[in-house]
């Protein structure tokens, strides 16, 4: 009797966990299926508003003017960066990415249901008609843009080479403004650079494609043009959109020896992806000084975090974009591609750049400078009876200061306006040089 009880008690034992997975596997399937249900419900629900605007909206509108419409509009309710391309925007990205393409030369997002300029990218029709990054387009030729997704409006700023746009600007501090521009092909120089004594001066407008062959090309330069006597690179990252993710993990790669440069997190932690950099930088550890504003955006943002997190530049200038998602390109079959977010940047730190941005290490603000007249002092010698100072008069002295000419750098103040943040860095540069002996300074 007792064998047999003990049996009952064994068998209900082991039976109860398996009446559990039986009843869990249960409740799954059914909530599985409920949700199916609700996904074919909305589903029909969509049938049903697209075959009522086909049948009476005001205007007769294609099948594919529809889809499209509601394909962009499930996109852009995610977030300002994603969207759908059709087959022409998609062929024209595909242009773009490749450093030629035709327009205004403007980088752009979505705020408020406005146009808000990124930045202009260099020597575009943009940029000489002095569109500032943070600038709003509020109208484009009188139309406003309240109501346009901005596919619709990138694809009304586009147009016809040698033809005009006029567009409204809404800028701080001023009242809103019309700035007519002429379309032209936008060729992208990705990287230009100079000497300014012997610092090298390195700027990337966009993180397009050979932009680290460029760089490595640029640096080259540098030490073709003064040699051993290099003493540090202020790398110009300004008003600089950002582009592809694989030039800027390569162009911090360029200045760092080891670590990681940047990871990508999506929404499954297995998908996470890190980007380290290899050995050998390209400047030998020099100085170098990375400049950023409101106008820096994502791919310059990467490389602007993963320089400062692992103290190999001093960043300078004022906060970055705030660009820190990552988007994915996914061609559909014949249909174009859709740009969709798929995951956010972090620095090495781990530091989210997304909506925060990049602080610089020193903060210097945009500035103007200008010569400030000055009363002339009275000094010893214009004092009546002043003694002479007993030296031999020398043919080769140099002309007394208040009567020396101006200096190269005097001229240049006098020509153009100064850079102020471009001056900050190249003082920042030659003070770190000279105080660590690298290199004699040289103005």
């Amino acid at each position: 009797m007792k064998n047999r009880l003990f049996k009952i008690v064994t068998v209900a034992f082991f039976l109860t966990p398996l009446f559990s997975v039986v009843q869990s596997g249960a409740a799954l399937a059914q909530e599985k299926t409920e949700s199916n249900a609700e996904t074919y419900r909305l589903l029909n629900l969509f049938g049903d508003v697209f075959e009522r605007i086909r049948s009476d909206y005001v205007e007769e509108l294609t099948d594919e003017e529809l889809i499209e419409a509601a394909i962009g509009g499930m996109l852009t309710s995610l977030d300002p960066h994603s969207s759908y391309l059709n087959a022409k925007d998609y062929s024209a990205m595909q242009v773009q990415t490749r450093g030629r393409f035709g327009g205004l030369g403007i980088e752009v997002t979505m705020e408020n249901g406005l146009v808000k300029v990124v930045s202009p990218i260099d020597d575009t029709p943009a940029f000489r008609a002095g569109i500032e990054a943070g600038d709003l387009i509020t109208h484009l030729d009188d139309e406003p843009v309240l109501g346009l997704t901005l596919a619709q409006a990138v694809e009304k700023m586009r147009g016809k080479i040698g033809t005009d746009i006029k567009i409204t600007v809404r800028r701080a501090g001023v009242e809103d403004f019309d700035v007519s521009i002429t379309r032209a092909v936008v060729k992208i120089q990705a990287v230009r650079s100079r000497m300014e004594g012997n610092v090298g001066y390195l700027r990337i407008t966009s993180f397009s494609a050979q932009a680290d062959v460029g760089v490595k090309k640029a640096i080259e330069k540098f030490r073709e043009a003064v040699g051993d006597k290099l003493q540090g690179v202020i790398f110009d990252l300004r008003n600089n959109p950002g582009g592809l993710l694989d030039q800027a993990v390569a162009v911090s790669d360029i200045f760092l020896d080891k670590g990681e440069i940047v990871s990508t997190r999506s929404r499954k932690p297995e998908d996470t992806s890190r980007y380290n950099a290899r050995k050998g930088d390209l400047i030998n550890g020099l100085p170098l000084v990375v400049l950023i504003n409101g106008g820096s955006a994502s791919a310059s943002e990467i490389v602007a975090g993963a320089l400062q997190d692992h103290k190999r530049a001093i960043l300078l200038g004022t906060k970055s974009f705030g660009k820190g998602s990552v988007q994915t390109i996914m061609p559909l079959s014949k249909q174009g591609a859709m740009r969709l977010t798929t995951a956010r940047y972090f620095t090495p730190s781990g530091r989210s750049i997304q909506a925060v941005g990049i602080e610089p290490d020193i903060i210097v603000e945009l500035a103007k400078i200008e010569a400030i007249t000055v009363p002339k002092a009275r000094r010893e010698a214009d004092l009546r009876g002043a003694l002479e100072n007993g030296n031999a008069a020398d043919p080769n002295a140099a002309p007394d200061a208040d009567k020396a000419a101006p200096t190269p750098d005097d001229k240049a103040v006098e020509s153009k306006a100064r850079d102020y943040q471009l001056d900050r860095a190249l003082d920042l540069i030659r003070g770190v040089a000279m105080f660590s002996g690298l290199s004699a300074v040289s103005q």
